[in-house]
């Protein structure tokens, strides 16, 4: 026998399972109406559940985007930061560019003053040599004046030399006559483009001499290179006896002392000396 407690569980039992006899009994009882709205309820709870899901998911992917917004924003910040530091070091260059655009400038100024007071002293320069190139011009034409003077006094220095020495020569071959019995022409002689004013040889003997207006110790040593020149080149014109002798117009006192000591006859034509000495050659 079926029991009331049994009905109870039986028909709760029936209400979780089927969903029919739920219905039925709702509707008997006057809830039908009440359990499909909270079925619909439910459904909405569950959508609205999965939008708030979604809702989430998006907010999430939201919160990603807006960190990596502002990671991006810092990325920005931190390149802001170095233009800004890159923009002050470019306005400290552009400062320093100035300044030596400045400093050029100012450089520029003095460069062209300093043109233009070489510019003046290049024209002072060119004026100062205008007058120099007049100058030259003038000595030059000196020049040619002096030159012509010169050449005039040397031809009639060579001819007062020929003349003197013309005369030396005729003199020095009387004396040597006169005073030595020897009998000897003379005449100039050259050798090596080296003129001798008074040359003459015979079998034993050799004169070598010069003629000049003033001796001077100079004409001495002269007189001796040339001895010793003769003897070098032409060494079959040594002869056992030398006779060395200069004729001149006057002598000076060192002249005669130097002559003496180098066994020099001097002619001198205000006085009348005898040949002091005649050179054996050993």
């Amino acid at each position: 026998m079926t029991t009331s407690t049994d009905l109870r569980r039986e028909f709760i039992k029936l209400l979780e399972s089927d969903v029919e006899f739920r219905y039925t009994v709702a509707g008997y009882l006057g809830f039908s109406e009440i359990l499909r709205s909270i079925e619909r309820l439910w459904e909405e709870v569950k959508g609205l559940r999965e939008e708030v899901r979604r809702l989430w998911e998006n907010q999430n992917k939201l919160w990603e985007e807006v960190r990596a917004l502002r990671e991006n924003q810092n990325k920005l910040w931190e390149e802001v930061r170095a233009l800004r530091e890159e923009q002050k070091k470019l306005w400290e260059n552009i400062n320093r560019l100035w300044e030596e655009v400045r400093s050029l400038r100012e450089g520029q100024n003095k460069l062209w003053e300093e043109v233009r007071a070489l510019r003046e002293g290049q024209n002072k320069l060119w004026e100062n040599v205008s007058k120099l190139w007049e100058e030259v011009r003038a000595l030059r034409e000196d020049q040619g004046r002096l030159w012509r003077e010169v050449r005039d006094l040397r031809v009639l220095v060579e001819r007062l030399t020929l003349t003197a020495e013309d005369e030396g020569r005729y003199v020095i071959e009387w004396r040597l006559g006169r005073e030595l019995g020897v009998s000897v022409s003379l005449s100039r002689f050259f050798i090596d483009d080296v003129e001798i004013n008074i040359f003459g040889v015979t079998d034993d003997l050799v004169v070598i001499g010069e003629a000049t207006v003033r001796l001077g110790t100079s004409l001495i040593d002269e007189l001796e290179r040339k001895v010793r020149l003769v003897f070098e080149r032409r060494p079959d014109l040594i002869r056992p006896k030398l006779i060395k002798v200069i004729y001149c117009d006057v002598a000076l006192p060192q002249a005669l002392k130097l002559a003496e000591e180098r066994g020099i006859w001097v002619l001198d034509i205000r006085s009348d000396l005898t040949p002091r000495r005649i050179h054996v050659l050993k």
